[in-house]
């Protein structure tokens, strides 16, 4: 067998992607945007995204459904914990995928199915078109 996949290569499966909390790590965004998909990255502070990323300044906690309602999966890279409910909620609402990776180890608040991938655990707590994830 293998080895586990990156994240980057496990999220280009979708087309329409928004990374939530972008931060100043847009690394995997340029990465998705390279390969040809429609990536847009949030944050609660103005960011300089790459060529090809467009930039959102958007709360997950309190967000514009307009920015999340097109997108095939939402995803977050080191999302907090206080942040996987929301996380979930936009991407419900927009009947997107949500995945996302923690920091360090942090666990999920969420139900998730654990994917393993290079960097360690790729979280996800829904597909699109699930009502939910098992466990819920």
């Amino acid at each position: 067998m293998g080895n586990p996949p990156a994240v980057v290569d496990a999220l280009a499966g979708y087309e329409r992607l928004v990374e939530v909390g972008v931060g100043q790590r847009p690394d995997v965004a340029a990465e998705l945007a390279a390969r040809g998909r429609d990536v847009t990255a949030t944050d609660v502070h103005e960011r300089e995204v790459p060529e090809g990323v467009a930039f959102v300044r958007d709360d997950v906690t309190d967000p514009d459904s307009a920015v999340y309602a097109d997108a095939d999966a939402v995803y977050a890279l080191n999302c907090p914990p206080e942040l996987h409910s929301a996380l979930v909620a936009v991407a419900e609402a927009a009947d997107a995928a949500c995945l996302f990776t923690t920091l360090g180890g942090d666990q999920p608040t969420v139900p998730v199915e654990r994917r393993t991938v290079a960097s360690g655990t790729l979280y996800v707590a829904r597909e699109r078109g699930d009502a939910a994830r098992p466990g819920t």
